[in-house]
């Protein structure tokens, strides 16, 4: 029914164009830096837990897995706010399919890693509160390298099939507008001109496995969590449960917005509210995870303040 289509048959490969937040200069300033600010805490904030993991005595499990997340969110958030900077500013750049495409594979492979690990570190957490006596003989380090290939070879291959499946489809005419800041999987499918149904289900059976069962996975981890640090009566437990309780409200609202982005019916779904849903997980959930294990933690304060110290002392030497 495409075939006939003028705007189907224009020449020239496919490229896309974001849409622009604003069209006024001044707004477009004032985002530019609120993106560019938000990005250097992001930076700095995963960056100093790496660090911490590296150039300190807090090498336990649960911060091996943490640096891991970190540096996950760096690159995951770093795939989209270069480009986004640059369309912020500037005019409307088009990006070709295949460039759109890669965003696209890295986006959703670094989005999935970020899901695969946190409910990996929920089950190290559930191991650590629930059967400390074990914790050792339970997660040793073949175990959690074992845990980190599969989270990191899983993820690439479902957003391959993923991804390329999409890159399949037929656009109609040779530049579209993408109603978003990146090349995310909702939006260029609305721009297809084909049926998407079979991609719709693929997408569906991918948001399943990155999301549903990680989540499950979590809500299961904290109950056990939850009733064990329920029958702590002390400052620890109050400790542990004000942690706990940080950490989940973090989880929560990253997979909240995502299942609503990614498992929700096409039809009963807004191009604007996803890309709302989209800022939350691409910028403030990378923001407030470091937040937690920095400024709430005084082991990861300690650390970094004392190995800034002393490299501030060796330099002086």
């Amino acid at each position: 029914m495409f075939a006939g289509s003028p705007a189907l048959n224009q020449p020239g490969p496919t490229e896309f164009v974001f849409h622009v937040f604003t069209a006024v200069p001044e707004f477009q300033v004032l985002l530019f830096l609120l993106f560019l600010l938000l990005y250097l805490m992001i930076l700095c904030g995963n960056t100093a837990i790496i660090w911490v993991r590296a150039h300190s005595s807090l090498r336990t499990t649960m911060y091996f897995f943490l640096s891991y997340l970190s540096f996950v969110e760096i690159v995951y958030t770093t795939v989209v706010v270069l480009l986004m900077l640059s369309n912020i500013l500037g005019a409307q750049k088009p990006i070709p399919l295949a460039g759109c495409g890669a965003q696209m594979f890295f986006f959703v492979t670094l989005g999935s890693t970020d899901c695969f690990l946190l409910a990996v570190m929920a089950y190290v957490r559930y191991v650590a509160i629930c059967h400390p006596l074990h914790y050792t003989l339970v997660m040793t380090q073949k175990l959690c390298v074992q845990m980190v290939v599969c989270a990191v070879s899983l993820a690439p291959f479902l957003s391959l099939q993923l991804t390329s499946l999409i890159l399949t489809l037929p656009f109609c005419g040779h530049r579209r507008e993408i109603n978003h800041f990146l090349c995310d999987v909702p939006p260029v499918l609305r721009l297809a001109c084909a049926d998407i149904r079979v991609h719709q289900a693929v997408l569906y059976v991918v948001g399943i496995v990155v999301l549903t069962v990680p989540f499950l996975l979590i809500c299961v981890s904290y109950v056990f969590i939850t009733c064990a640090i329920l029958r702590i009566r002390s400052a620890e437990g109050r400790r542990r449960a004000f942690t706990c309780s940080s950490h989940l409200t973090v989880v929560l609202l990253h997979y909240f917005h995502c299942t609503l982005v990614y498992l929700r019916p096409q039809s009963s779904s807004s191009q604007d509210e996803d890309l709302q849903f989209a800022l939350i997980y691409t910028f403030v959930t990378p923001l407030i995870n470091p937040l937690i294990y920095t400024l709430r933690n005084k082991d990861v304060k300690g650390a970094l303040i004392k190995s800034i110290s002393s490299k501030g002392t060796g330099e002086a030497l």
